[in-house]
């Protein structure tokens, strides 16, 4: 995932990752501020900063931290489900004129693990194949634990839609039951006011 959004200073931004549990997230952003008089955006002044905070699904915190002008983050999901990555500069202006624009450039790779080639070019060939495969390994099991997350959700999903699917059956046959119920005591009550009225 590599994308770019505005937010202003002291603004508080999230994003959401469905993540599967067990899995390495790593995130790269840079921050560029909206110079007024060049009316585009430059890089950041030294001293600013952004807040990363993520939080599990369960609402636990797994990290919180302030970070530099650019930098990355990393953390383990221990819960499958919607991980929330938020981002606030740590600009100290006053809130009168904090009011100035900042682009973030995100990169947020999920259970990727990127080879160092420097190290790879330093080994011999054999070394080479050999972290190769290590890695190719890696993203295997990385596309299994995906595929696993995406069928347990689509189990659940099922699940759901066969319970609203059993639900709306029961309402129809209880609603059938009551317009019987009605239509007789309907004919019933007009035919005891018939015979009441000696019209039968």
């Amino acid at each position: 995932l590599a994308l770019y959004f505005h937010i202003g200073e002291r603004e508080e931004k999230c994003i959401i990752e469905d993540i599967p549990s067990d899995t390495l997230v790593v995130g790269n952003y840079k921050v560029q501020r909206w110079d007024i008089h060049k009316h585009d955006f430059l890089e950041s002044a030294p001293g600013l900063g952004m807040f990363v905070t993520v939080t599990s699904p369960s609402g636990e915190v797994l990290l919180s931290k302030l970070y530099g002008p650019q930098g990355t983050f990393s953390f383990t999901s221990y819960l499958s489900g919607e991980h929330i990555i938020c981002f606030q500069s740590n600009s100290t202006r006053f809130a009168v004129i904090a009011g100035s624009k900042l682009r973030i450039h995100l990169d947020i790779r999920v259970g990727e693990h990127f080879l160092d080639e420097s190290v790879i070019q330093a080994k011999d060939k054999v070394n080479e194949v050999n972290v190769r495969l290590e890695h190719l390994i890696e993203q295997i099991h990385h596309v299994t634990k995906e595929q696993d997350y995406e069928r347990e959700r689509e189990e659940k999903f099922r699940k759901t839609s066969e319970e609203t699917n059993s639900n709306i059956l029961w309402w129809a046959i209880v609603q059938t039951l009551i317009l019987i119920s009605v239509g007789i005591w309907q004919i019933k009550s007009l035919r005891d006011f018939f015979i009441s009225k000696k019209l039968v």
